[in-house]
């Protein structure tokens, strides 16, 4: 089966995310989409398997085969998990719908791990620019800003929101230059430090509820259409 006809005939959950799911679009945001599609059972029966991703057909378009989508999220990787807490849905089957149900089931102190590692690989970019540049690419570094500020939400309250809300001004600031580095650096530092202390008395799991997801996923298996 052609990849793109697995996203076009298979798709189970399609969203909306970067800028415009952050409530950080401006006039020359794209439209980034990010899918899961629902490969057919007896394709997994032969020796060459399925794609676990698919790119396209539109651009800045991005898939993730179900089974992909959820290793993933269980590892709470921070691109899967706000996929799948996106404000701006626009396609979902019944499959979808129960993915969707599970957003709990994928959330444990295992962000804190995941989303800290991107942040410090990233802000190591940002140092190297400021050091070669004399200034970092603005632009990262109000995502980085973005990233940090969801995840010391989450581990506070249990609950993953993407929309910047009333820090929206102040990153597109960020976005703009308007904003020294030391005062960028010195956010940055203050979300980190923030992020760790939620994470001494988050209500969070340990560990992600794996049990339930692996059923999710064996009981779509099983009721898959050849």
């Amino acid at each position: 089966m052609d990849e793109l006809t697995l996203v076009r005939d298979h798709t189970v959950y399609q969203c909306v995310m970067g800028s415009r799911a952050f409530g950080l679009a401006t006039e020359a945001s794209d439209t980034d989409r990010r899918g899961v599609y629902l490969a057919p059972t007896p394709l997994f029966w032969r020796f060459e398997k399925p794609p676990t991703h698919v790119e396209g057909p539109r651009d800045e378009e991005f898939s993730w085969e179900l089974e992909r989508f959820c290793e993933l999220a269980l590892r709470a990787n921070p691109n899967i998990l706000e996929c799948l807490h996106s404000p701006l849905v626009e396609q979902v089957t019944p499959v979808g719908e129960e993915l969707l149900s599970l957003r709990e089931a994928f959330l444990s102190r295992r962000a804190h791990t995941s989303f800290s590692r991107y942040a410090a690989s990233q802000h190591g970019k940002l140092l190297a620019d400021v050091r070669i540049h004399g200034a970092p690419r603005w632009k990262h570094a109000m995502h980085l800003l973005r990233l940090l500020l969801p995840c010391r939400d989450l581990l506070r309250t249990g609950r993953l929101t993407l929309d910047a809300g009333p820090h929206r001004d102040r990153l597109l600031a960020v976005r703009r230059g308007e904003l020294t580095w030391a005062e960028v650096d010195t956010w940055m530092s203050r979300l980190t430090s923030e992020t760790d202390a939620a994470l001494t008395t988050t209500r969070l799991p340990e560990h992600p509820d794996h049990a339930r997801v692996e059923d999710f996923l064996v009981r779509t298996r099983r009721a898959s259409p050849a």
